[in-house]
């Protein structure tokens, strides 16, 4: 369950952490880390070094870089509560993460994959090409059900391999409750595969309590961190039970002996890596992350769900302006989705673009997702800027 919205960081001290870290406050509002993130000054300045560092040195301080990666698996394990950091590897994207399962499944003619209809669409097109070996992929419209978790557990049968389910809606920030659905895949054999992109960094994760078995991040969203890394968790069951879709030098164990008869894949999830590192994005989301940690992550969660209720209540107030988004607390996510009922969407961001405030469009709908760290005057002017591009 998630915490109450309660916030504890004084707010001078957050205030001033906020205006060191965030210079994108000084001049707009931008409301589209559901898309890319801006960076904090922590992730800006660890590549900042990084590049320095090898300007002038190369890689003679490689062995530190190594400690970073160390240091980076332990912080995800921490704050995911895997059981181990052995189930922590870092990919390029999402996208692969989703692959890695996908194409590491036994799959038989006549398995099952259960997902939601709405799923974005690279949590979509993996699972589609397996129809082509037999396997049906079971998408189910949840969004007109008083019980979504209920009708994709029902859909769910004895060929069932796979349920996979983004965390939160792409689109509009619904969010799913995992734990009943990693109740429902436990008490079966189906593997539990989430597309955690749009939770981890902003609400609390916690794998062991949602049984998951695997899920995926990009780094670039809500970790505020780049593009090109992403957080990918693997347990130890799925790890033994998934076949290996890439193969390369360091996914072995102690993969700088070279010169090796043995060639057998770690059997934690560096499994999944195949080939060099993103060392500098390594540096990056390292920083990142520490910065979440250090504001404290339940302290990230409430402050926000405390941004998405003000939206609501906001965009409920303002004739004109019609929520998309579910309103229930126990659906709420970062993201709030709205329509303009006389505006068209794309006209609607243009003017917003005007006033300095960066949105995205996704559908017929406006989609909002603010960070943390723009509670208070961001949230204001962000609800100011809605109520005048509507206006005639």
């Amino acid at each position: 369950m998630l915490n109450p919205h309660y916030i504890s960081m004084d707010n001078t001290a957050f205030q001033h952490l906020v205006t060191q870290q965030f210079p994108s406050l000084h001049d707009m509002v931008y409301v589209n880390h559901a898309a890319i993130s801006p960076w904090p000054q922590v992730c800006c300045q660890a590549v900042q070094d990084f590049a320095a560092e090898n300007c002038a040195r190369g890689p003679m301080q490689a062995s530190l870089w190594l400690q970073r990666e160390k240091a980076l698996r332990k912080r995800v394990g921490m704050m995911l509560n895997a059981p181990s950091v052995e189930d922590i590897a870092f990919l390029k994207n999402t996208t692969e993460g989703i692959c890695m399962v996908a194409n590491g499944v036994d799959w038989q003619a006549g398995d099952n994959i259960v997902s939601p209809w709405e799923e974005f669409i690279s949590n979509r097109v993996a699972w589609e090409v397996l129809q082509q070996r037999g396997v049906e992929l079971r998408r189910v419209a949840i969004r007109d059900s008083d019980d979504p978790e209920g009708r994709l557990l029902d859909a769910m049968d004895a060929r069932t391999r796979v349920l996979t389910v983004s965390a939160v809606r792409w689109d509009d920030g619904f969010r799913l409750d995992l734990e009943r659905l990693g109740r429902g895949c436990r008490s079966g054999s189906a593997l539990f595969f989430v597309d955690a992109i749009q939770q981890f960094g902003a609400l609390r994760m916690d794998v062991q309590a949602c049984r998951i078995d695997a899920f995926c991040a990009g780094a670039h969203k809500w970790q505020m961190g780049p593009e090109g890394i992403a957080v990918f968790y693997c347990n130890e069951n799925t790890r033994r039970s998934l076949f290996l879709s890439q193969h390369g030098w360091r996914m072995l164990d102690n993969p700088y002996r070279f010169a090796r008869p043995d060639l057998e894949p770690s059997a934690s999830a560096r499994r999944f890596e195949a080939g060099s590192p993103n060392t500098v994005g390594q540096a990056a989301l390292h920083a990142s992350l520490g910065l979440l940690n250090d504001i404290g992550l339940d302290e990230v969660q409430a402050r926000v769900l405390n941004n998405t209720r003000r939206l609501i209540d906001g965009i409920s107030a303002v004739p004109g302006l019609q929520l998309q988004s579910d309103h229930e607390p126990k659906r709420r996510s970062g993201i709030v989705s709205l329509k303009a009922l006389n505006t068209a969407p794309e006209t609607l961001r243009r003017r917003l673009a005007r006033l300095k405030v960066y949105v995205a469009v996704r559908g017929d709908a406006i989609r909002l997702s603010p960070h943390f760290y723009q509670d208070g005057p961001a949230i204001e002017n962000l609800l100011n800027a809605l109520e005048d591009a509507i206006k005639p």
